[in-house]
């Protein structure tokens, strides 16, 4: 077999590109032609091998003002337009042709692909594609993304599986549909990051259903970049959970970790319910190496299997009497008697004996989570929860560190959770409550505005703050339905106080999660539409982290921009703590910034941070940007404030959070 052959049998592709394709040699003598092209012409390859092909040749080129030679000898494609064919059924047209220079067994061809209209064939390309489609529908489950991996189709095969609804998942992106596990975020990257090159990404993913289940597929994904046309992104999956299952069970009956030799997590959690049925007092250790990607990244999949290799053989010497386990990529566990202080000299330990791979020391270190049972914690989901915990808090602080959990950790774990059951039952029951805290206007001391902030008082977590309450709510995805619960909140109120001829303007907060719904902005408009209010009338508040993030996803930053269009504002809150930034604040529609209360603390105890202040002031104001001064408690601070310019103030000096009816009774005695 020739090496043209050799490249058409491994080819087969061309036979599936929806257009006629003819290959001839530097002669203009056919080589092969594609099944399309023989179905149109009513050729045979095999027969018209050899021949001149009678639609492109020497002589037929300049016919179509491009000489022979420009052709054979061009690196790029060239376009030929009303080239005149005949059809299989005698019938003249005219199409475009594309031309392509190739070269095999230093021999030229040329590889000639004819437009042909839909309407030329009976067999047309649409039809073609739409038999493929439709074939596809009925075997996978198929999702079609836009170019910003916005869900755009899905169809009946994954809804069934899923259980999601096209309401809730069409214009949703494509994390919604993953984990939120490190591994979860990673494949997402590595799988857009292959599209986006124009390349198809095949493997196994595990997804989420709407009832939060997980389940498996075999996921192929492939790029649509057509000429002319905007790029999208087709799915095909097949379900293998039960695949996956087996697969499982079998490792839980094996209980090794095929890398290490370690046990794995299945393992740790029998031996743990174990000891605590046996009531033995151990302590649980987490570690995780930092910076896997980044050590991972360069390596590669040998030197990866090499240094875990190499950490497992430390932990077995440190750790030589305990139970050590690996529990994911980069994590492992144990079960040990041996007290905090000879655990925390383990990272002294790996300094001493460095991992070398290919003759270069790897700087690794490790955060590590210590949790004592029953000190600390009772079940081994809640020993996992609270590693996991002080892990994150490690790893914020730079990593490279071992931490016991403190009395103050093992508190704040308890609220965590009570808050987190406790909310479940607030949003079914809505027993959450909106105040209001009032904005003054500076030189006029009138009331600007109000910010309305959530507020809950449970019978259980007693008073919960917004400080607290967001912050779990956005890690456990409640935050949508507390922010629709405060967009509804705010706009009936707004129908009420306009009813009564109470001019008032609103800002609420939102946070990045909630504008990563693609309907987060008809959300808004709904319910100012269905109350009939004046969009002027609401203002937005976001936070420099939001601002930051938003920069990067186009679909934010669109759904931004239509609510500014239609009359809402947006504030930059809790400006100073964040990571400022003169592009955002170019790129965002931001009509006001609210410099952060615990900077406004400080404005009367450095001269410093009064110059600081008002040169953010005047930042503000240089950029035509409301400046709003947050938590003013004390006549001293209005008093700087009001000689540096500030437009308005807000804090408890001028004002509390109030209910509504709170504080139409104080703006009447104000």
């Amino acid at each position: 077999m020739s090496e043209l052959q050799e490249l058409l049998a491994d080819n087969l592709v061309f036979n599936h590109i929806p257009f006629p394709i003819i290959i001839m040699d530097e002669n203009g003598q056919t080589v092969w032609c594609s099944r399309h092209a023989e179905r149109v012409f009513q050729i045979e390859s095999d027969s018209v091998k050899g021949q001149i092909n009678p639609y492109m040749n020497p002589e037929k080129a300049a016919l179509y003002k491009c000489s022979w030679e420009k052709m054979i000898n061009s690196k790029d494609p060239i376009r030929l337009e009303d080239v005149e064919v005949r059809l299989g059924n005698g019938t003249l047209t005219y199409t475009t042709v594309v031309t392509k220079v190739f070269k095999s067994e230093k021999e030229k061809f040329i590889l000639t692909i004819f437009e042909m209209d839909e309407a030329q064939q009976a067999d047309s390309p649409a039809r073609e594609l739409e038999s493929l489609r439709d074939g596809l529908d009925e075997s996978f489950m198929m999702l079609y993304f836009d170019e910003e991996f916005l869900i755009t189709y899905a169809n009946p095969h994954f809804l069934k599986l899923s259980r999601w609804t096209p309401k809730r998942i069409l214009g949703k992106p494509i994390w919604q549909m993953f984990g939120d596990t490190e591994e979860d975020h990673q494949l997402i990257e590595e799988l857009m990051e292959t599209l986006k090159k124009g390349e198809v990404w095949n493997g196994e993913a595990k997804k989420v259903k709407k009832d939060g289940d997980f389940y498996w597929v075999d996921l192929t994904a492939i790029p649509m970049i057509l000429t002319g046309a905007e790029t999208y992104y087709i799915f095909l999956e097949k379900d293998i959970t039960e695949a996956k299952e087996t697969q499982r069970h079998l490792e839980q009956i094996a209980f090794i970790d095929s890398v290490t030799g370690l046990e794995n997590r299945h393992r740790l959690e029998q031996v743990v319910n174990e000891f605590i049925e046996e009531r033995k007092h151990f302590s649980f250790v987490f570690f995780d190496i930092d910076h896997f990607y980044t050590l991972r990244d360069v390596s590669n999949s040998d030197t990866e299997k090499e240094l875990l290799i190499e950490f497992t053989k430390r932990l077995r010497m440190y750790f030589s009497d305990s139970l050590i386990t690996r529990t994911g990529l980069h994590e492992f566990a144990l079960v040990t008697p041996l007290s905090h202080w000879f655990i925390e000299g383990f990272l002294a330990y790996l300094q001493q004996h460095p991992i070398y791979i290919q003759g270069t020391a790897i700087p690794l270190t490790v955060s590590g989570a210590v949790t004592r049972y029953p000190e600390d914690q009772q079940t081994f989901v809640h020993l996992m929860k609270a590693s996991n915990a002080t892990i994150k808090k490690i790893k914020e602080r730079g990593g490279s560190a071992i931490s016991a959990l403190t009395a103050d950790d093992h508190e704040r774990l308890n609220r965590k959770a009570l808050i987190e059951r406790r909310l479940i039952h607030a949003l079914d029951k809505k027993n959450l409550e909106v105040l209001y805290q009032p904005q003054i206007n500076l030189k006029t001391g009138d009331v600007e505005g109000v910010e309305a902030l959530v507020r809950w008082q449970d019978t259980e977590a007693g008073i919960v703050s917004p400080d607290e309450l967001i912050p779990i709510a956005e890690e456990n995805g409640m935050i949508h339905e507390i922010g629709k619960f405060v967009i509804e909140t705010v706009c009936r109120q707004l129908k009420d106080w306009g009813s009564r001829d109470i001019p008032m303007n609103v800002s609420i907060n939102s946070s990045i999660r909630e504008f990563r719904d693609k309907d987060m902005a008809r959300l808004f408009m709904e319910h100012l539409t269905i109350n009939g209010c004046d969009a002027n009338r609401l203002t937005i508040e976001i936070t420099e982290k939001f601002a930051l993030e938003a920069e990067a996803e186009h679909s934010i930053v669109r759904q931004m921009k239509q609510l500014h269009q239609k009359g809402i504002s947006f504030s930059l809150d809790d400006f100073g703590t964040g990571y400022a930034s003169f592009r955002y604040m170019l790129l965002l529609p931001i009509s006001s910034l609210k410099i952060d209360k615990d900077i406004i603390q400080s404005i009367t105890q450095q001269e410093k941070m009064q110059k600081l202040i008002n040169g953010m002031i005047q930042f503000g104001k240089s950029l035509d940007l409301q400046v709003v001064a947050e938590g003013v408690e004390t006549k001293e601070q209005l008093e700087l404030l009001r000689v540096m310019d500030c437009d308005s103030i807000q804090g408890y000096i001028t004002g509390h959070p109030m209910t509504a009816n709170e504080l139409e009774t104080w703006m009447k005695n104000a």
